[in-house]
C-alpha cells in the first residue's frame, strides 16, 4: 500500500441494490481532511427537499387556464383531485365546491399536466467530472438486462431545479454500447428509487450504428458508406434472432434457481418480442430511419421509437404508416446538414405534427441532465415556429406519456388519471414569465426549494437587495 495515498473506505452498498451509492461530498470532505482543513457542515445537507406525504383530504383549484395536455384549454377552470386522483375537470361555475376541503384561488394562473423528461440521464449522474457521481454507464455491448431505474438517485440536487420548471416525470436512461439496456419512468419525489419507480422497464434502448459518413478531401465533401456498417447491423440481427429463438424455446420466463439454462440478456428481451416494452432505436440520418422500419418489419416487434431522428421529417410517412414514434432530438441545436435550414431544429416538431407522426421532446446532448430544466422552454420554441401552443403542451406531456406507456394515468388533466400538476404564474414555455408556484405528484404538494433558490436568497440578502422568488 502506498503510505502517501490516503485510503478511501469502501463503498456504501443498499440491502436492496448491488450497486455503489457514492457521493461526491464524502470524498470532497476527504481531501479536505487530508490536507489539513476543517470540514464545515454542507447547508446542501439540508436544502434537499423533502417528500411530500400523501394527500389528505380534497382539494379545487379554481380559477386558472387550465392547459389539459390533450391538445385543449379550459379558461376559468376548476379542477379538483383527492387520494391522488383527479376527480373533477371543467369550467368554475360548474363545480360543486362543498365537496371539497380545500378551495384554492389561482385566478390569472396556468394550470398544467406535470412535464415529463424521455430519455434523460438525471437522477444517473451528479458531477460529470467526478467519475464516482456517474452511473450512466456499463460496460459490455449488448446488455439489455442493465435496468437504469435502480441506479437513480433520487437524493440527487439536481433534481430539485428540474421540478422548479415543471418537469415532475422522468425517463433514466443507460448510455454506451450497442444496447445499453433497460429504462425506467420515474417520478421526482421520492425517498428511493422503489418509490420513485411507476414503470420499472419501460423499453431496451438500441444505438443503430452510423449508415453514412463524411470525408473531406483536399477541401471536397464526399459522402461514404460506413466500412463497418454491414457488420455492425449483422451482429446486432444475429443477436435479436438468437433472442427469439430463445423465447421460443421459453415461451415463459425461466426462474433463476431452474434447472434449465437461463441467460439473462435474452430474458430482458422478453417484453419487446411479446409487444409490453419499447425498443427505442437511437438513429438520426433519413437512411438509418429507413433500415430501423425493415427492422421491425423483419422482427415483427409491435412497439418501436426512433430517439434523435434529426432527418425523420424525410420519411416522416414510412414513420407513421409503420406505427413508429419518434423522441425529437434537442430542439435548441445545430442543423443536422451544412445545407440544411437554419431553423430546421425549431421547426422539425411542426413537420412532423403536420404529418401526423407521434412525437415528444427530449434533451439529450452535452451537460443534458442539468439542463433538463429547459425543456418546458424548447415547447415554446417549437410553438414560435409553428406548433400551436396546445399541441406545444402535448409534446411534453400527454405525447411523452404515450410513448412511454404511462397515459392511462399521467401525462394530462383528466377525471381518473394522476393529480401530477402544477401552477404557474405565467406563461410555462416562456423562460420569461415561467414561474412555478405550486406543484402536485400524485396529489402530494411539493416542495418547489431547491439549492439553487438557497443560494440566491443567501446572496439577495448579503446586499439587502430585493428578493423576487
Amino acid at each position: 500500500m502506498n503510505p502517501l495515498r490516503p485510503t478511501l473506505p469502501k463503498p456504501f452498498r443498499s440491502p436492496r441494490s448491488p450497486r455503489s451509492c457514492w457521493s461526491p461530498r464524502p470524498i470532497a470532505a476527504l481531501i479536505a481532511l487530508a490536507l489539513g482543513q476543517s470540514v464545515a457542515p454542507s447547508p446542501a445537507l439540508w436544502a434537499q427537499p423533502t417528500p411530500a406525504p400523501p394527500q389528505t383530504g380534497a382539494t379545487l383549484l379554481v380559477g386558472a387556464k387550465a392547459h389539459l395536455g390533450t391538445g385543449d384549454a379550459i379558461e376559468n377552470a376548476a379542477i379538483g383531485f383527492r387520494n391522488g386522483t383527479i376527480d373533477f375537470v371543467g369550467r368554475a361555475n360548474e363545480v360543486d365546491r362543498s365537496k371539497y376541503t380545500e378551495v384554492v384561488d389561482v385566478t390569472g394562473s396556468h394550470v398544467y399536466p406535470g412535464f415529463i423528461a424521455p430519455n434523460t440521464t438525471l437522477g444517473l449522474q451528479e458531477i460529470e467530472a467526478v467519475r464516482a457521481s456517474v452511473d450512466a454507464y456499463e460496460v459490455g455491448t449488448f446488455r439489455p438486462n442493465v435496468r437504469s431505474v435502480i441506479a437513480y438517485n433520487t437524493e440527487s440536487e439536481v433534481i430539485p431545479t428540474v421540478r422548479t420548471n415543471g418537469v415532475l416525470l422522468g425517463q433514466p436512461t443507460p448510455r454506451g454500447g450497442v444496447i445499453s439496456g433497460s429504462s425506467g419512468v420515474v417520478h421526482f419525489d421520492a425517498w428511493n428509487w422503489e418509490d420513485a419507480a411507476i414503470r420499472m422497464v419501460d423499453g431496451v434502448h438500441l444505438h443503430w450504428p452510423v449508415v453514412l459518413h463524411r470525408h473531406y478531401d483536399a477541401g471536397s465533401l464526399e459522402v461514404r458508406r460506413a466500412k463497418s456498417y454491414d457488420q455492425q447491423r449483422r451482429e446486432i440481427e444475429s443477436f435479436f434472432r438468437e433472442a427469439a429463438a430463445y423465447l421460443q424455446a421459453h415461451p415463459r420466463p425461466v426462474a433463476e434457481a431452474s434447472a434449465t439454462p437461463r441467460d439473462i440478456r435474452l430474458e430482458a428481451m422478453r417484453g419487446v418480442f411479446r409487444g409490453d416494452a419499447a425498443l427505442y432505436v437511437h438513429a438520426d440520418d433519413a437512411r438509418a430511419l429507413t433500415e430501423v422500419v425493415h427492422f421491425k418489419r423483419a422482427f415483427n416487434l409491435a412497439q418501436v421509437v426512433i430517439v434523435g431522428g434529426a432527418e425523420s421529417h424525410r420519411v416522416a410517412d414510412m414513420l407513421r404508416d409503420n406505427g413508429i414514434s419518434v423522441m425529437l432530438q434537442r430542439v435548441h441545436s445545430l442543423p443536422y446538414h451544412e445545407d440544411d435550414d437554419v431553423d430546421l431544429p425549431f421547426k422539425l416538431p411542426k413537420l412532423l405534427q403536420d404529418e401526423g407522426v407521434l412525437f415528444c421532446l427530449q434533451n439529450e446532448g452535452p451537460h443534458e441532465f442539468m439542463g433538463t430544466r429547459n425543456l418546458p422552454f424548447y415547447a415554446g420554441t417549437a410553438c414560435a415556429y409553428g406548433l400551436t401552443y396546445e399541441q406545444a403542451v402535448r409534446s411534453v406531456s400527454l405525447n411523452a406519456a404515450r410513448i412511454l406507456g404511462i397515459d392511462a394515468r399521467y401525462g394530462s388533466l383528466e377525471a381518473g388519471k394522476s393529480a401530477t400538476l402544477f401552477i404557474s404564474t405565467g406563461d410555462a414555455l416562456d423562460m420569461r414569465t415561467n414561474h412555478v408556484t405550486h406543484a402536485f405528484i400524485d396529489g402530494r404538494s411539493i416542495d418547489l426549494n431547491n439549492r439553487q433558490r438557497e443560494l440566491y436568497r443567501k446572496y439577495q440578502a448579503k446586499y439587502n437587495a430585493p428578493i423576487q422568488d
